[in-house]
C-alpha cells in the first residue's frame, strides 16, 4: 500500500491539533528542527509534530509504529553530533517536546525534582534555587537545552567533579516505548533494588530505545558561598598535580576544575578584546577552579587561598588570582565560555570530545600536539574542558591560510589520529556529547564486537521497527 502523506499529516492532526503539526506543504519553514545548530547535518522531515503532554505522545508513537513513519525525538536542538535532527534517508518525522515543559513537582524534603522532558535546564535550576536547592547540571546551552535532551545525551558539564554526570543525577523516569506503552519509572528514591535498573537503558541512548518524557532527578542544598580562581601553570601535568593537591585540601567543597591551554586563551582574547588581565605573565596552560559550601563566603575564601597558597609554596602552580567578588568570578568563567563562541569565530576547527583516566592525561597530550604538527604542519590545538573529571575537549583549528572547507576533508584523517590513541590508552572517543551522526562509524570502530552485540540486540528487543531516531548511535 503506497503512504498517503496528507492523510497521516490529517491523522497526526486530529491527534495533536492543527496548530502543532508544522510541515512544508503548508508553508511552514521547519528549517530550525530539521538542521543542527552547527549547520553540520540536515535532513528531510514529513511533519514536525509538537505534542503537549505524555498522552499525545503516545498516539504520536503509535501512529508511527502504525504506519512505518520514523520519529525523531528533539528537545532544544542543541546537540554536538546531529542526534536530534532527521537523516537523509526514510520517512521521518520530528516530535518535538519543548510543550512538555512543567515543573510537576519538586520536593525539597526528598531533594527531588520531577519535571516533563521540554523543561529548559536554566527554568529547573532557578526554580530549584527558588527552594533553596540547587540543581547542578551547568553547560553553556542551559538557556535553551531541555532536560529531555539533557538526560538523552548523558550531558557533563562543569560540575561533573562534584555531582556526576546526567546519569548521575536521575532517579527515575517516564518513557514511552517504540509501540506507545507508557514505562512509568518516575521513582524519587535513592535505594531501589527491585531487578534491573531499567532507566538505565534510556540515558544515554539518544532516543534511539524510546521517547523520554518526563524525570525525577536529584537536588542538592544550594552553596551558602562560592570561591573562583584562575591559575597558570608550567604543563598539563602540573594541572594534574594541582588537581590532586586541591582535592585533597578542599575534599568534596571542591566543584569544578577546568584546564585551558595558553592557545585557547590567546584566541579569546583575539577575538574578545575586552577579557581582562588575570595574571602578570602569560602561562603555557591555565586551571579554572570553583569551590563551594554552605558556610560564609569569608571563611570559603580563607579555605581556598590557605590551599592555593600552600600549591604555591610547593610548586604545584606558577601564578594565580582568586576572585574577589561575585563579578570577578563570573567574569573568570566567561574566559572559558567565551572560548567556543571563539573558535566558531576562528572558522574551521575539528572538535573532539574525549575521556582519558586522568592520570594518562599529560602522556596523551605530550604525545598529541608533536604527532598533530608533524602530520598536518601549522595545525593549532585548542585543548580545554574538564580535567576534574578526565574529559578534553581536543579541538584542532586548521594551519592559518587553510579554508574551513579544506580542513574539514581532513576530520577523518585527524580523528584517527587522536581516537586510535585514546582508545589505546582505554579512553572514550566520546565523554559528553554522544555519538548522534557525528560519531557513529567510528563507534562501530572502536567499540568491541561483543559490546556492538549487545547493543543491537537490545535495539532490536525494544525497537523491532526501526522507528526510534534510525541512523543515530547505531
Amino acid at each position: 500500500m503506497s503512504f498517503d502523506s496528507q492523510a497521516w499529516l490529517a491523522e497526526a492532526r486530529a491527534l495533536i491539533g492543527e496548530a502543532h503539526v508544522l510541515s512544508a506543504d503548508r508553508g511552514d519553514d521547519l528549517s530550525a528542527y530539521t538542521r543542527d545548530w552547527r549547520n553540520k547535518f540536515e535532513g528531510p522531515a514529513l511533519a514536525v509534530l509538537r505534542p503537549a503532554d505524555t498522552g499525545e505522545v503516545q498516539a504520536i508513537v503509535r501512529l508511527a509504529a502504525r504506519t512505518g513513519v520514523a520519529l525523531v525525538p528533539q528537545g532544544g536542538n542543541t546537540g554536538m553530533c546531529g542526534g536530534s535532527v532527521p537523516t537523509a534517508g526514510g520517512r521521518q518525522a520530528v516530535l518535538q517536546l519543548g510543550r512538555l515543559n512543567r515543573i510537576l513537582e519538586l520536593d525539597p524534603e526528598n531533594n527531588t525534582a520531577t519535571v516533563e522532558a521540554g523543561c529548559i535546564l536554566q527554568a529547573l535550576q532557578e526554580q530549584a534555587a527558588a527552594a533553596g536547592r540547587l540543581f547542578p547540571l551547568s553547560l553553556g546551552a542551559e538557556g535553551s537545552c531541555q532536560i529531555g535532551g539533557n538526560i538523552a545525551t548523558n550531558a557533563g558539564g562543569v560540575q561533573v567533579l562534584r555531582y556526576g554526570n546526567m546519569r548521575d543525577l536521575v532517579l527515575g523516569l517516564e518513557v514511552v516505548l517504540p509501540d506507545g506503552e507508557r514505562l512509568d519509572l518516575l521513582r524519587g528514591l535513592r535505594k531501589d533494588n527491585t531487578g534491573y535498573d531499567l532507566k538505565q537503558l534510556f540515558i544515554g541512548a539518544e532516543g534511539t530505545l524510546g521517547i523520554i518524557t518526563a524525570a525525577t532527578v536529584k537536588l542538592f542544598p544550594a552553596p551558602g558561598a562560592e570561591a573562583v580562581a584562575f591559575a597558570g601553570v608550567s604543563s598539563i601535568a602540573q594541572a594534574v598535580q594541582l588537581l590532586g593537591a586541591m582535592r585533597g585540601r578542599l575534599g568534596e567543597r571542591f566543584t569544578a576544575f577546568e584546564v585551558i591551554s595558553g592557545a585557547a586563551v590567546d584566541l579569546v582574547r583575539h577575538y574578545f578584546p575586552d577579557t581582562p588581565p588575570l595574571l602578570e605573565g602569560a602561562c603555557p596552560w591555565y586551571v579554572l577552579m570553583e569551590a563551594s559550601d554552605g558556610g560564609s563566603d569569608e571563611a570559603l575564601h580563607e579555605a581556598m587561598q590557605t590551599a592555593l597558597m600552600a600549591c604555591l609554596e610547593d610548586g604545584c602552580l606558577q601564578d594565580v588570582v582568586l576572585a574577589g567578588n561575585l563579578a570577578q568570578g563570573q567574569a573568570l568563567w566567561m574566559l572559558r565560555e567565551n572560548i567556543t563562541h571563539a573558535q566558531q569565530m576562528d572558522g574551521g576547527n575539528i572538535k573532539h570530545d574525549i575521556s582519558l583516566p586522568i592520570s594518562r592525561i599529560p602522556a596523551f597530550v605530550e604525545q598529541m600536539l608533536p604527532r598533530l604538527q608533524q602530520a598536518f604542519p601549522g595545525v593549532r590545538p585548542i585543548v580545554y574542558g574538564h580535567l576534574g573529571d578526565g574529559n578534553l575537549h581536543f579541538n584542532v583549528s586548521a594551519p592559518r591560510g587553510v579554508a574551513p572547507a579544506a580542513w574539514q576533508r581532513e576530520t577523518d584523517a585527524v580523528n584517527t589520529l587522536l581516537h586510535d590513541v585514546v582508545v589505546a590508552m582505554r579512553g572514550s572517543i566520546s565523554a559528553e556529547h554522544g555519538i548522534g551522526q557525528l560519531k557513529r562509524h567510528e563507534l562501530a570502530l572502536y567499540k568491541t564486537p561483543a559490546e556492538l552485540d549487545v547493543m543491537r540486540r537490545i535495539k532490536q528487543a525494544l525497537d523491532p521497527q526501526g522507528v526510534m531516531n534510525p541512523g543515530k548511535v547505531l
